[in-house]
């Protein structure tokens, strides 16, 4: 009743939750709105940014499938780009076109008939809403009148003509192929690693901050600047390191954090030394001085020494974590120049540790602990960070359940038998499986928010460390992150990070369905969709494992990765006929999309399709509604049976 009383506020009479019935039951026979699901982006903004206005390709499929043979390749080609990028598109046409207006008028044509057909999945209202404000009435008027009605054919004719004369076909256009964009997708799915590698990580979170609907299952290079931003020393120096490796500040100064106290340490404390194992990688376009490279790479060594005490110090603090064998600044002779590791010893590539004190080793010194001040104070008073750092917040959790798919970054921890992995949190508290995720997520947000007694700020800013390179982590998922071993050792067998259960069980169908049942995950085409390793296609690995019950869309976004994999990512569509996993190409630039019309050349591979078109009564949104309906009916039962009073307007 009580509910019933709250529920008749919004619907106080009969006719009032008879239409809203009308409405839902109207709703649930739509076709299923388009889900786009993408993973490791890693900082290639330009690519991500294609990737999201061509929607993995979906935008020149109905371009295909709307004209197929009526107009030519060229043609296609022209209206893609045009709808991906309309303001650099049309000052290109306009330089070029003879008869511009007669262009506009086919033009417009073509792409209200492109909005009528990515809009028809919606209800009138949704898209309404996601109209322009200067174009609302004129673009839903276009909408919905039929050129094959010989009494409206004028009056759609006179439209388009008027937007011509008065000037604003430009910016008609450029409504109106946003409006494309915005409709093709209904919900994207960003199955984590937004950050580190490439250069533009806070244009994609800018670009997020703007889209109309998406979430995030937190990666681990996503939780490193969590734990930077929280404050957690390890995390800031791991952030700042993987910048240096790969020569890329370019975040790191859009963030405002000054490095010139790092540079002026580094210089003083590693000037004699040629740094050799910390010259950074440089990618494609990414032209670096010597004397910048040489600066970069004492920079890079300074903060991994540093770095490596500062994890020893979080790890010493917490000893539950079994992480004390990663100390090894303890386990080298420094006269002899030798690291023994499981009893072993193997040669050091070189010895020159002028910040260490052998008796002390993982001590900062005061100049150490001076710069690591200072880096702390620029990470936690940088706003525009933090902003960021809260939108992953309020559109992120460590995995989630979509229309039976079950997302997630990483792994599952399991046991060698398949089993799940019962995993120790905190001091006392351990959980496996859905809890686990759970509990994880709880306590990275009270890193953030206000303490409680369950997870203390101070623990919960330290075990950023743990989820990045803890054992069982589930965003980690190794026997250690070797990280020492490559900068500093000779011997490449001391490099090999041992995978967990989970990545050497998950071509299993069965492991694959253990998991999903401990996750609740209903329906007969369930799935789990991750990313974080990426899928080595020129060796002719598949990303469909496990019978198709698992889909694998890391294929490598960076351009770091496109070497080892061949190709440059997955993305993933699922739209009302089914899955299609879309294969790409290195995307080269966006002045090459726009002048020279290359779409980023992609493979589609039909993953699954549906023998009827899936409805959205079939999805998760359905569910909701068919609830909502019984819940009104019961508000009409109330109503007509004198249990509830209606309430004239």
């Amino acid at each position: 009743m009580h509910y019933l009383q709250l529920l008749a506020q919004s619907f106080p009479t009969i006719a009032d939750a008879s239409t809203e019935i009308i409405n839902l039951e109207a709703i649930m026979a739509l076709p299923k709105g388009t889900e786009h699901f993408l993973a490791d982006i890693h900082g290639e903004s330009e690519a991500f940014r294609h990737v999201l206005k061509n929607a993995s390709g979906n935008i020149k499929r109905k371009v295909n499938e709307l004209f197929g043979n009526d107009i030519r390749e060229v043609e296609k080609k022209e209206l893609c780009t045009l709808i991906y990028y309309p303001e650099q598109k049309l000052e290109l046409i306009k330089a070029q076109e003879k008869d511009i207006e007669d262009w506009y008028r086919i033009t417009i044509h073509q792409l209200v008939k492109i909005c009528r057909d990515v809009s028809s999945k919606y209800t009138r209202s949704k898209v309404r809403k996601s109209l322009p404000l200067d174009f609302a009435y004129i673009i839903e008027e276009l909408l919905h009148e039929s050129v094959s009605d010989n009494d409206k054919a004028a009056y759609v004719s006179v439209i388009v003509n008027t937007i011509i004369s008065t000037g604003r076909a430009d910016d008609f256009i450029c409504a109106i192929c946003n409006v494309i964009q915005r409709l093709a997708i209904d919900q994207l799915h960003i199955l984590g690693d937004i950050y580190d590698r490439g250069p533009g990580a806070h244009i994609i979170m800018d670009t997020l901050r703007q889209y109309h609907s998406w979430d995030i299952q937190w990666g681990n290079h996503d939780i490193l600047w969590m734990g930077a931003s929280a404050g957690n020393n390890a995390c800031i120096c791991n952030v700042l390191r993987l910048c240096l490796r790969y020569a890329n500040l370019a975040t790191i100064e859009e963030y405002g954090i000054n490095l010139v106290p790092l540079a002026t340490f580094a210089l003083e404390a590693y000037g004699n030394d040629p740094c050799e194992e910390f010259l950074p990688k440089l990618l494609q376009g990414n032209d670096m001085d010597e004397k910048t490279r040489l600066l970069t790479a004492k920079m890079h060594k300074a903060i991994t020494v540093i770095q490596f005490k500062e994890e020893a110090s979080i790890i010493s603090r917490h000893p539950e974590w079994q992480m004390q064998d990663r100390i090894l600044f303890n386990y080298i002779d420094y006269e002899r120049g030798i690291c023994t590791i499981e009893g072993k010893e193997y040669n050091m590539r070189s010895c020159n540790f002028p910040t260490i004190d052998p008796s002390d080793p993982c001590k900062l010194t005061t100049d150490e602990a001076d710069l690591m001040q200072k880096l702390h104070h620029s990470f936690r008073i940088c706003e525009k960070l933090h902003k960021h750092i809260r939108t992953l917040l309020s559109h992120g959790c460590m995995y989630s359940i979509s229309n039976s798919n079950l997302l997630f970054h990483a792994s599952i921890p399991l046991n060698d038998d398949g089993s799940l992995k019962v995993v120790e949190i905190y001091p006392g508290i351990k959980y496996s499986g859905k809890d686990l995720m759970h509990n994880i997520g709880m306590m990275i947000r009270a890193a953030f928010e206000e303490p409680t007694e369950e997870y203390p700020r101070e623990y919960a800013r330290d075990y950023f460390l743990y989820l990045w390179c803890g054992k069982n982590s589930p965003l980690f998922d190794k026997s250690k992150m070797a990280t020492f071993e490559r900068y500093f050792l000779n011997d490449k067998e001391t490099f090999k990070e041992e995978k967990g259960n989970y990545f050497k069980l998950r071509d299993s169908a069965e492991i694959c369905d253990r998991i999903l049942d401990a996750f609740e995950v209903q329906g007969q085409n369930r799935h789990i969709i991750n990313g974080h390793v990426p899928v080595h296609a020129s060796k002719g690995e598949n990303p469909i494992k496990a019978g198709g019950r698992l889909m694998v869309i890391d294929g490598g976004f960076s351009e770091a990765y496109h070497k080892e994999t061949g190709i440059a990512g997955y993305t993933l569509v699922y739209h009302s006929r089914g899955f299609q996993l879309v294969q790409h190409e290195p995307f080269t630039s966006t002045q090459d999309a726009i002048v020279r019309e290359t779409d980023i050349k992609s493979t589609t591979q039909i993953i699954e399709m549906s023998a009827h078109r899936m409805l959205v009564a079939d999805t998760d949104k359905g569910n909701e509604l068919k609830s909502q309906v019984a819940d009104l009916k019961e508000l009409l039962y109330a109503y007509r049976h004198g249990i509830l009073k209606e309430r004239r307007r």
